[in-house]
């Protein structure tokens, strides 16, 4: 789906007469693959390039070095950006942002009317992608009366109705509470399990990067780390020498081996390690007769 080959982006700082006085290197020499109906997080912190490497994926911005295909489609060719924004989609940070209608069935039907589909199909497609994110019985709600999960939600139907093969997420959970972002992560990995749909998801929460399919880590630019989420976790000094911190739970298994509790490094989910203490307990239990 994501085929990224030395990919480099500058930006240009500019005084108040225009001239160029800086320039930032947002991108350097990143290489990606990421291959249909997978759900791949990039992890970083602010300022580490993730975001301008996601404004990439649908041709909002376009590499200054190397090459970036989606879909077999590339990028530099401005005569296929419109079939990769149709590919894939992109939900950005807050949702208020991308509200333009009224009444929520309005605002999921603004990208396929904009793109040509038929108003019959319109109102079908419209229809299946509120249901798809559980948000069907606000259909004729204002999105000024929605949560911030909601509204989200709204979002990512809107994405839907144009029926991307890849949806682009850009920190969409920053700016909601707990229960939003997980409500909104709920919805993701189940349009990724039963629509086959590939997620790029970006965030700085390392939690939402647990049960994804493989993970790169940016900063500076650059891709710093890329393997499974236990691959990634299990190198706690890489992500903190990059800004980011570990899942809670690694945290506590980290603590407990420093303990001397062999917790394998391989667990980094909660109901994984609750399992795991479980069964040990009853090992030493009955190792001691008990």
């Amino acid at each position: 789906m994501i085929q990224a080959k030395e990919i480099a982006y500058e930006y240009f700082r500019r005084d108040a007469e225009g001239n160029v006085v800086g320039v930032k290197r947002a991108l350097d020499g990143v290489d990606m693959q990421i291959p249909p109906g997978s759900f791949v997080a990039i992890l970083g912190a602010n300022g580490s390039g993730k975001s301008t490497f996601a404004r990439h994926l649908n041709a909002l911005l376009t590499p200054a070095e190397g090459t970036l295909f989606v879909d077999g489609r590339d990028t530099a060719d401005s005569g296929q950006t419109l079939a990769i924004r149709r590919t894939a989609g992109m939900v950005f940070q807050n949702p208020d942002n991308q509200m333009i209608a009224g009444v929520v069935e309005e605002d999921v039907g603004f990208g396929p009317e904009n793109i040509g589909v038929p108003t019959e199909e319109i109102w079908k497609r419209v229809a299946e992608s509120l249901e798809k994110v559980g948000m069907y019985a606000y259909r004729e709600v204002s999105p000024n009366c929605l949560s911030g999960g909601q509204k989200q939600k709204v979002a990512i139907a809107g994405i839907l109705a144009m029926k991307p093969k890849c949806i682009v997420l850009d920190e969409p959970t920053a700016m909601l509470d707990p229960r939003g972002r997980e409500s909104v992560l709920q919805t993701v990995h189940q349009l990724n399990r039963q629509e086959k749909i590939t997620v790029i998801f970006i965030t700085h929460y390392m939690e939402e990067a647990v049960d994804a399919d493989y993970i790169y880590v940016m900063g500076d630019g650059k891709i710093r780390l890329q393997g499974s989420p236990e691959q990634i976790f299990a190198r706690p000094e890489v992500l903190e020498q990059w800004g980011l911190e570990v899942p809670e739970i690694t945290r506590i298994a980290l603590g407990l081996r420093a303990a001397g509790v062999p917790v394998p490094a391989q667990i980094i989910r909660a109901e994984e390690l609750s399992q795991w203490l479980l069964e040990y307990r009853q090992r030493m239990a009955g190792g001691q007769g008990r």
